[in-house]
């Protein structure tokens, strides 16, 4: 029996995809469970893939009969902020109830690690930067409701099951594997820089910026952007701690790159970076949106402590041109 299966679970999404292929380059077997809702077949190649879904506890059974799991990842969710607020059932019941069928599974079946995909938006608006496990969580949209449940379940877990987990919080994902294997595939797009290289490429016309009134030095909103390597090396860390029993109970750590980037000078970095192959990306300007705070900043102080990670690839230049790589490389095929 194979000792080093770990079961990836949205293994064929933006991030689950990364992590599958980080984990088979470091003597892990991954096998990844999705129902391609939003994945991409090809994308969870570097793992075995069954397609199929939580809602179906016969499969889990027959999943977690046939492979001796050392843990599990879970990166599926629904995760679209607006459609959270207009369809939230949506929301509780896949990123909910499913997530109960999951954990259901492993305490029946004996497998006590769990590596769980949270998020920023536990947090809500910002009642200080950066942020730290403290800050208040007070979350404005279902999405982040979802994922703080989920957080509060996985404490009552592991006192009561002896299930050990770590929730890791992102703020912005972005770039893609710099080997030029994967990269973002979300329809529709969502996250900033895609969208802007999609601009330089021809897929979209423009890019709007959302706001230049706010209270930052060039007026547009501040993120915290983390290279998609990063947080798959984070997973990692934490998946070793757990598996040496350095970690137990429900742990929750924040991610992010610590430095401030403005959607101005995504743009701005974007445009130098896309000069190079001759483009050149078009901007317009609108309102701001509804519950964007100006600046959301993580504090990964407590993860860069207890994992001993720092990330590596944090300049906005690095994240830009290898995302920029893969927009090129799907544009032309």
């Amino acid at each position: 029996m194979i000792k080093n299966k770990v079961l990836v679970v949205g293994g064929a999404g933006y991030i689950g995809s990364h992590m599958v292929k980080y984990l088979a380059n470091r003597g892990f077997v991954p096998v990844v469970l999705d129902n391609l809702s939003t994945g991409h077949a090809e994308s969870a190649r570097f793992g075995q893939l069954v397609v199929g879904d939580l809602a179906d506890q016969a499969l889990l059974d027959q999943l977690f009969n046939e492979h001796e799991f050392v843990a599990v990842m879970h990166f599926a969710a629904a995760s679209l902020v607006g459609e959270s607020m207009e369809y939230p059932a949506k929301y509780y019941r896949n990123n909910v109830c499913n997530t109960l069928n999951l954990l259901d599974a492993m305490v029946q079946h004996g497998v006590k690690d769990f590596i769980f995909s949270s998020t920023a938006a536990i947090f809500g608006e910002p009642h200080y930067t950066p942020i730290d496990e403290a800050h208040p969580k007070n979350p404005i949209n279902p999405y982040g409701a979802s994922k703080l449940m989920i957080e509060r379940i996985l404490e009552d877990y592991a006192a009561a099951y002896g299930l050990n987990s770590v929730s890791l919080r992102y703020f912005n994902a972005c770039g893609a594997d710099p080997e030029g294997d994967l990269g973002e595939l979300h329809d529709p797009e969502t996250h900033l820089i895609p969208l802007v290289l999609q601009a330089a490429s021809g897929r979209r016309d423009y890019i709007k910026i959302f706001g230049s009134d706010y209270p930052t030095p060039d007026g547009t909103c501040v993120r915290d952007y983390i290279h998609i390597v990063d947080l798959c090396q984070a997973h990692h860390k934490a998946l070793e701690k757990l598996l040496d029993e350095s970690l137990c109970g429900a742990q929750a750590f924040n991610l992010g790159n610590g430095k401030r980037f403005s959607v101005k000078e995504v743009i701005e970095t974007a445009s130098a970076v896309v000069s190079k192959d001759g483009k050149s990306i078009r901007v317009d300007k609108s309102d701001r949106r509804p519950g964007d705070p100006a600046v959301l900043v993580a504090d990964a102080n407590a993860a860069t402590k207890i994992f001993n990670w720092l990330p590596e690839h944090s300049t906005l230049e690095e994240m830009v041109e290898h995302a920029w790589a893969w927009e090129q490389r799907i544009t032309h095929e």
